[in-house]
Formats: C-alpha cells, sequence, structure tokens
C-alpha cells in the first residue's frame, strides 16, 4: 500500500477542493437548487483511511445526508431511511453501479452481479435465486459450514489445551468462511484454515490483498495513472489478480475435464460451478469461463468477509456478556439434547441438525442483534 501524502499537501489540496466548490456554487447561484451540506474532501477520507467507517459514522450523526468534494464529482452519503428505501427499492432500477464503480472494481468483480447493471444483473440475480432455492445447494452448503466448523472448534480447542496459547480469532474466521464459501462455490477445499494447501494460501492472499486495494482506488486520485504504468499498489494489483485467475481458471478447466470424463457422476455435484456448468451445457452461449469466474467470485466475496465479521463482532459482545454467553450455551445444549456433558467439536456438530437449529431462537436473536449494531456491508456503493 503507498504511503498517503504529507498532511501539508493534503491540506492545501482540500483547500483547493473547497475553493473550487464555492466558486462553482457562486456560478450556480439563482438557478434555485439546493444541495445536502458538504462534510468534507477525499483527501479528509484518506487522512482517516484507518477508521473509514466510523469517520463516516461520524459525519452522519451531523448530517444524516452530505457530500464528498472530489476533484471530478460529488460523494453523497445518506443514512435517512426515507432516502435508503427510495434509492434501493423505490426507484431501484435508477440507481446503478454506473461506470466509475465497475471501473474501479472490473480488475477483481469483472462483470459479477455486484459490478453489473441492466440484463446481466437480472441474469445472475435470476439464476442465484434458483440455485440457491433448491435443496441440494441447501443440505450440501449446511454440510460444508458444518464440516469446517469442526474444523475451526478442533483448532480452538487445542489452542484453550495449550499453556497460554493466544489465537487471532478474527483470522481465523477470515480463513474458514472463505475455505466454506469457496468449497460452496467451486466444490474445492482451499484449506487455508490448516494451512494444507500451498496454492490455496497463495490464493487467500493475493484474494485479500485485491480485495483491500479495490477499496483503496475510491480514494486514490491517480491509482488510473499507477495501473497504466504498472507501480506501486497497481503493480501489486496486477500480481495479485494474476494469481487468482491462474488458480480459479485451473479450478474451472479441472472441472470442465471431469464432467467430460464421467458426465453422469458429475451431475451429482452439488457446487455452484458444477451446476452453473450443467446449465451452459443446455444453453451454450449463456456464459463463458471469464463470466463464471465473475460470477461465483462475487458469490465468495459476499459470503466470506460478511459471514466472518459478524461472528468476530458476535463473539466480541458475548465476551463483555456473560449472561448473554451463558444463555445462548444453555439453549444450545437444550435444542442439541447434549446436556451438560463434555461434548467433543465432531459429536456438537452431528447434533446441529435442521430442527436443533430451528430451535436456538435465542441464538437468532443474538445474530440479528450483532448485525443491528456491526452492519456486515455498512456502506452500499451506487451512481
Amino acid at each position: 500500500m503507498d504511503s498517503p501524502l504529507s498532511r501539508p499537501a493534503l491540506l492545501a489540496l482540500s483547500l483547493l477542493l473547497l475553493a473550487l466548490y464555492l466558486a462553482r456554487r457562486h456560478l450556480a447561484r439563482g438557478k434555485n437548487r439546493t444541495y445536502p451540506p458538504v462534510a468534507g474532501t477525499v483527501l479528509h477520507q484518506v487522512l482517516n483511511f484507518g477508521r473509514l467507517v466510523e469517520y463516516q459514522t461520524e459525519l452522519s450523526r451531523r448530517y444524516p445526508t452530505f457530500r464528498m468534494l472530489t476533484p471530478t464529482c460529488n460523494y453523497v452519503y445518506t443514512v435517512e431511511p426515507a432516502n435508503v428505501e427510495y434509492i434501493l427499492k423505490t426507484n431501484f432500477a435508477n440507481y446503478g453501479k454506473g461506470v466509475m464503480t465497475h471501473d474501479v472494481m472490473e480488475d477483481l468483480l469483472g462483470d459479477g452481479i455486484f459490478n453489473v447493471d441492466g440484463a446481466k444483473w437480472r441474469h445472475q440475480r435470476k439464476v442465484a435465486s434458483h440455485e440457491f432455492s433448491t435443496r441440494v445447494l441447501r443440505d450440501y452448503s449446511s454440510a460444508v459450514f458444518r464440516d469446517t466448523a469442526a474444523e475451526l472448534a478442533g483448532i480452538v480447542a487445542a489452542a484453550a489445551r495449550g499453556a497460554g496459547e493466544r489465537l487471532d480469532i478474527s483470522d481465523l474466521l477470515m480463513r474458514s468462511t472463505l475455505d466454506s464459501i469457496f468449497e460452496i462455490g467451486f466444490g474445492v477445499n482451499l484449506g487455508s484454515l490448516t494451512g494444507s494447501s500451498e496454492e490455496g494460501a497463495a490464493f487467500a492472499r493475493a484474494f485479500d490483498d485485491a480485495s483491500e486495494q479495490v477499496l483503496y482506488r475510491f480514494f486514490d486520485l491517480f491509482w488510473k495513472v499507477k495501473r497504466f504504468f504498472s507501480i506501486a499498489s497497481e503493480a501489486a494489483m496486477k500480481r495479485s489478480v494474476r494469481t487468482i485467475d491462474g488458480f480459479v481458471y485451473a479450478v474451472i478447466d479441472r472441472k470442465i475435464e471431469q464432467m467430460g470424463r464421467n458426465h453422469q457422476e458429475f451431475a451429482k455435484k452439488e457446487d455452484i460451478l458444477s451446476r452453473f456448468l450443467l446449465e451452459r451445457e443446455r444453453d451454450p452461449g449463456c456464459f463463458d469461463n471469464k463470466y463464471l469466474r465473475d460470477i461465483i467470485l462475487n458469490f465468495v466475496i459476499a459470503g466470506r468477509d460478511t459471514t466472518a465479521g459478524t461472528l468476530a463482532w458476535f463473539l466480541y459482545e458475548l465476551c463483555r456478556n456473560q449472561r448473554v454467553q451463558e444463555k445462548i450455551a444453555e439453549e444450545v445444549r437444550a435444542a442439541t439434547a447434549t446436556g451438560d456433558r463434555d461434548v467433543g467439536a465432531q459429536e456438537l456438530v452431528a447434533c446441529l441438525t435442521e430442527d436443533a437449529i430451528g430451535k436456538m431462537q435465542y441464538l437468532h436473536a443474538a445474530l440479528a442483534e450483532t448485525l443491528r449494531l456491526y452492519p456486515a456491508v455498512p456502506m452500499v456503493i451506487i451512481c
């Protein structure tokens, strides 16, 4: 990551942006226009990049709707429920990702559902809603999550038996959810949680680095110049994308080979990539390998960070609220009929049936409250 500009330089650029804004506002007088207040510039966001969500939250407490100035446009931020409903529901078709957002995220997300509008968005929404509503994928997803959870619980239990061993639970959750979502999406276990695959570990690192760089692009005025000359952070971005693409396309090629070798057996596979390949066989022109890569990587991004982040905050709140922790543990023991026995991770996972999970209403409420306090997607970008 590039080191930020010096504070005097940022201050000078901020003053210049404000001067340009005031000049434009002066020219626009008499046109009877009203705009949300200006809360700062994109350079203020760069200064607060390490605590960006907190900074935006502080501003939104002062201004429910506000603008941040950039040299080329204004970013408008809103937390007003009526505005959010209008944008995301009432007049959703009018608020797409836009060209700027697509350019920023294209290297990583391509033409996946989070980066497209119109026909491509509708197609992916239709295909995804159909696949995720099938019993086959739901059962497969549950089995994958249970297996990964057992693996994670085993790592935590081993550390607990050790002499004062510390764990980075946030990192473990990120790795476990990446393993789960990637296996659901591509039918391949990355092994990033246990470190059993060097290729999987390299993909995971590249995926993290590329995701971080995509966020940074929104506040880096010169990212396109860096990409053109392949320097600094954009040179690293290209290396990360090459690693991601090399790994993903190799997985797709192996799947196609498996399908050609034993089609009857392949038709029983339950991961999203296999389902899409079977769909493509019925309609060969519906998507190519690049489109497959984009679609499924978007699913990975959607399910990985959101799940891991929510679980990390959930555990944080449990550590702060002993009474809630004990009540959840009591409910889990009752729902799984394990009583006060000291059961291992594998036995507990085996007891986590759909029926048992359905009885854990207090746990569900605690997770919902975690999402209210710490939204999994705190900011949505539209144009």
